[in-house]
């Protein structure tokens, strides 16, 4: 017999309650969280006061609007519920080493060996429950031998198997069912659902050691977390608790249902092995340097980065990674904290490219009376791939001088990054698509690559500067006038290059495009300068000249 003790957090209220921690005013109200799956808006979370007016999680939105007028509703953010698991997943390591986090909303510990420390299993669940409380979190628990056992007892304990066959039970009478009849009503025929509610901490959730099958046999099929279809095509086989399954032969389950089946009911019973693997604990890098005496100095300030960051690159060369974002933090005598930050174009461990950007920075710190601790953190961090040159010394010694040509463009913009912000430096790219305005893409110079190789080059020429499509006073023919009227000037044609058509994209609906197909014309006028104008033939607007660029 297995020692191994599992204890199963369920938070099924996870969702509607982490909102409502963030906006206590929500607690008397009915909230759910709702998410678009198959073009339809589902309940995925409900607190105690929805379910109490008979809302069930899985529920189209526009029924539980009809059943609870009142019900505020907020859409589902997958990620911050995730961070917030994971904040739960760190309140659990007090009770074990061994947590891991299952499904969406729930936990689970090994708790092997470390009941004792809390006065046994029924004490420590209860300073689970009595935790959860004051973190407004409704939670249920289920504590046995093996992973699936715990999990069955924490959502199925106390449930009694039920039937979902309607009126053609061979063994059910007819005027049984009409009476139970009004009772199955539910939302989906108009009536009212059943209120689910959280059931208190009871013994009934805890299997003595050795006890699983005892526990499991009176639960119902579902508890060994099978998927619906099987639980509802056992169950028309009679197959309703999980002692009736455990009863039949293996091989016959395993040809008719599938080896899925047996894989689980092996799980739940011990047989195979379903292991607690904690998550990795993320990595964290900062280096610290607690100075005898207060300074007050930019020089010694940088003295004592000079001290803490080649430890701090070393760390991260080490591991492998590089920083992208670098926090100093200088801890003053009055106990308040200064900090600034910088950022790096790419990821680096140099101490000799992170030192610039960090003193750019020092003015930014009030020393205030004095700075008796400096603290150096990578916010930030990447993978770092080592780059060797191999070939002939020709080929080597361009690799070369290519990195050294990428290091030194990175630098530069960390620096101006340190000024102005590293989302504030942009690079172009070329873009496949013939409507001028489209021909590239501004990218942040920090978070792309440059393009590799020339620049490719329109069959016609494009002008230096391109703006939105200004009005020129002519008359709205397609023949380019020889004066013409724009920004408030007469101009007089000189000579033009053209014209070039081009066509609006017909599977978009550019609004900017809206005038129709366009004739480019490059004219050059007597006062020397150099004009991209264009004919617009008009679609749902009028037609009409247009000036969009200048190739001074």
């Amino acid at each position: 017999m297995s020692d191994r003790r599992i204890l199963s957090i369920w938070f099924p209220r996870l969702g509607a309650e982490r909102l409502i921690r963030r906006q206590p005013m929500l607690a008397d109200q009915p909230v759910a969280v709702v998410e678009e799956r198959q073009n339809m808006q589902l309940i995925t979370s409900l607190n105690g006061v929805a379910q109490g007016n008979g809302l069930q999680v899985g529920q189209p939105v526009r029924d539980a609007h009809a059943m609870c007028p009142g019900l505020m509703t907020y859409p589902r953010s997958g990620p911050a519920e995730a961070r917030f698991l994971e904040a739960l997943q760190r309140w659990a390591g007090k009770f074990s080493p061994w947590v891991a986090p299952e499904e969406a909303d729930a936990l689970v510990v090994d708790l092997t060996g470390c009941a004792h420390l809390f006065g046994g299993e029924a004490a420590l669940m209860q300073v689970v429950e009595d935790d959860c409380t004051d973190l407004g979190l409704s939670v249920l628990m289920g504590l046995a031998d093996t992973r699936g056992a715990a999990w069955a007892l924490a959502r199925f304990a106390g449930r009694a198997a039920g039937s979902d066959r309607s009126g053609d039970a061979i063994d059910q009478e007819a005027r049984a069912t009409r009476a139970r009849a009004g009772k199955r009503r539910h939302w989906t025929k108009g009536g009212a659902a059943p209120a689910v509610r959280a059931q208190a901490f009871d013994a009934t959730r805890i299997s003595p050691p050795g006890q699983t099958y005892g526990t499991l046999s009176q639960l119902p099929i579902a508890a060994l977390r099978l998927e619906p279809e099987m639980t509802a095509q056992l169950g028309r086989l009679g197959l309703r608790r999980v002692g009736d399954l455990l009863g039949q032969p293996r091989a016959s389950l395993a040809r008719r249902f599938g080896r899925g089946l047996v894989l689980r009911m092996d799980q739940a019973m011990g047989s195979a092995p379903e292991p607690v693997s904690p998550a990795r604990t993320p990595d964290h890098f900062a280096v610290r340097m607690t100075l005898p005496d207060p300074i007050g100095l930019a020089e010694d300030v940088m003295a004592a980065i000079d001290r803490v960051l080649p430890r701090l690159c070393k760390t991260l060369e080490d591991r492998g990674k590089g920083a992208r974002r670098v926090r100093l933090e200088a801890y003053r005598s009055d106990h308040a904290v200064e900090a600034v930050e910088v950022g790096l174009a790419r990821p680096s461990f140099d101490p000799h490219r992170i030192r610039p950007l960090l003193e750019m920075k020092i003015e930014g710190i009030d020393a205030g009376f004095g700075i008796d601790m400096v603290r150096l953190v990578a916010v930030q961090v990447e993978p770092v791939h080592d780059v060797q040159a191999v070939g002939h010394m020709q080929a080597g010694a361009a690799v070369r001088k290519r990195l050294a040509d990428a290091n030194a463009m990175d630098d530069l913009m960390g620096r101006l990054g340190a000024r102005i912000g590293l989302d504030a430096i942009r690079r172009y790219h070329p873009s496949d698509s013939h409507i001028p305005e489209k021909s590239h893409r501004m990218l942040a110079a920090a978070w792309s690559e440059p393009h590799e190789g020339p620049w490719p080059k329109p069959s016609n020429p494009r002008p230096m500067l391109m703006w939105h499509p200004e009005p020129v006073h002519a008359p709205a023919t397609p023949r380019l006038p020889e004066t013409f009227r724009w920004r408030g000037r007469d101009l007089r044609r000189l000579r033009a290059i053209g014209p070039e058509r081009i066509a609006p994209e017909w599977w978009l609906d550019d609004p900017n495009w809206r005038s129709g197909t366009r004739d480019y014309w490059v004219t050059d006028t007597e006062d020397g300068q150099r004009l991209w104008l264009f004919y617009a033939h008009g679609g749902a607007m009028s037609p009409g000249w247009f000036c969009q660029g200048s190739f001074a």
